[in-house]
């Protein structure tokens, strides 16, 4: 993991993972199918992670009092369980089954928004959706950080305001990666030598949360999940392509 091509892409990926803990978390779903240009996927989630768990600090620290805690505390539970459930099945389940899954739930939930863009939002969080969608958030996030379209499939509508939204996914995705470390490092996907990288590219990443906050703060709110639902659904075609190239 040296040389030219890989310091450019890696910078790219490292400010597209801090803008999507900026406020923007399709943006920062980019980061992996990014740096797996130059490495293998399996390397990049690993390499990517720390750098998402330093950018989720200055993240944190934005939205410190713009989040919902219900629905944090609901997704929380079951993203712990997803995570466990992909440890245990990391060398089970191929990662192409469930990139192409993922990408089918982001790719109808967005198509579904665009076509009927004035769906009832629901008053109150529900525990038993919450924790479903909790799971397949913890679950594809620990596969490869692809946790944003179960996850938005469960938030999107519920009609938070746009910082809320912004801050609640913040919260809930520094918790979920604070979590995989562990498995992270007894599966062997982070060691010495990735470290040192991710050090180099967390500070890149950490500039760019503060772009992603200040993205979030001037976009109408119409317009800002408009394309948080553009973005979701590109990302979801690019996740079922990659999924079944293999």
């Amino acid at each position: 993991m040296d040389g030219t091509t890989f310091w450019v892409v890696a910078v790219v990926a490292a400010i597209l993972v801090g803008m999507g803990k900026g406020g923007l978390p399709v943006v920062g779903m980019l980061g992996v199918p990014v740096l797996s240009l130059v490495i293998s996927p399996v390397a990049a989630a690993g390499l990517l992670l720390p750098v998402y768990v330093v950018s989720d600090m200055f993240g944190l620290y934005a939205y410190r009092a713009a989040f919902d805690r219900r629905v944090v505390a609901i997704l929380a539970a079951g993203a712990t369980a997803g995570v466990g459930i992909g440890w245990a099945t990391a060398s089970v389940v191929p990662e192409a089954v469930v990139t192409v899954l993922v990408g089918l739930i982001g790719a109808v939930f967005a198509l579904n928004l665009l076509i009927r863009p004035h769906l009832p939002a629901a008053r109150t969080a529900q525990v038993a959706p919450g924790l479903f969608w909790g799971v397949l958030t913890g679950f594809t996030s620990f596969v490869s950080h692809a946790g944003a379209p179960p996850f938005q499939v469960y938030v999107q509508p519920l009609g938070l305001a746009k910082a809320v939204f912004a801050g609640t996914t913040t919260v809930l995705f520094a918790y979920v990666n604070v979590i995989k470390l562990v498995p992270y490092f007894a599966l062997g996907q982070i060691n010495l030598g990735s470290l040192q990288i991710a050090a180099v590219l967390a500070m890149p990443a950490a500039a760019a949360v503060f772009a992603g906050v200040r993205l979030v703060k001037v976009l109408p709110e119409a317009l800002f999940f408009r394309l948080v639902t553009w973005a979701l659904l590109a990302i979801s075609v690019k996740l079922i392509w990659d999924g079944l190239a293999g």
